[in-house]
């Protein structure tokens, strides 16, 4: 019978190496940072996004959701490996890099959601359904990961697909928070500003 792993695997990795005692991580590329760097708060708030991203993928979302964020979460960890890289390293990562058509693909999810949800007319607040709620906690944590992305681009390179990926990411998070009430038959939660 064929062996059927795929051709290049990983050798196992130790969980613990103690390099990181001194309060210094290591990038990809070979550079040593603070752990508080720039660059690694950018890549933890990513890995964080993916984690709060899978969380809301087992609320019970939509099937179309969870078929887009199952991509997603590939891309984001594509993303996190980028940003783990020592800037013009980048050429060594063994992955396809996140592309315009990353973003292409989430707007046209959206423009597809939008299709049949009523149009919105207030702001809303995050709430609802479960899986709702969890897809507008993760809309807030990549708002944040941009925001990080944006202030280690004034220090280091980034490339603009990353941001502009993250940034379409958060309006998909929006839609299909709203596609999940939809769905599950949950009214958005409306602002209702309280008068002066």
């Amino acid at each position: 019978m064929p062996d059927p792993r795929p051709a290049t695997t990983f050798r196992a990795v130790k969980i613990y190496t103690r390099t990181g005692d001194d309060g210094t991580t290591g990038l990809f590329g070979g550079a040593r940072v603070q752990k508080d760097d720039a660059r690694v708060e950018a890549y933890g708030t990513v890995d964080e996004l993916n984690s709060v991203i899978g969380t809301a993928r087992a609320a019970n979302v939509p099937a179309e959701v969870d078929q887009v964020l199952a991509s997603v979460q590939a891309d984001l960890f594509v993303v996190g490996s980028e940003l783990a890289t020592l800037p013009g390293k980048e050429g060594k990562l063994p992955m396809a890099l996140v592309g315009a058509g990353s973003a292409e693909r989430l707007e046209a999810a959206i423009d597809e959601m939008e299709k049949s949800l009523p149009p919105l007319t207030t702001f809303i607040l995050p709430g609802g359904a479960p899986g709702a709620a969890a897809l507008h906690h993760a809309r807030t944590v990549c708002r944040r990961a941009e925001r990080g992305v944006i202030g280690l681009s004034r220090s280091s390179p980034v490339r603009p697909e990353v941001r502009i990926f993250l940034n379409r990411l958060s309006d998909y998070l929006f839609v299909a928070a709203r596609l999940s009430n939809h769905a599950a038959g949950a009214p958005d939660v409306p602002w209702n500003p309280r008068g002066r």
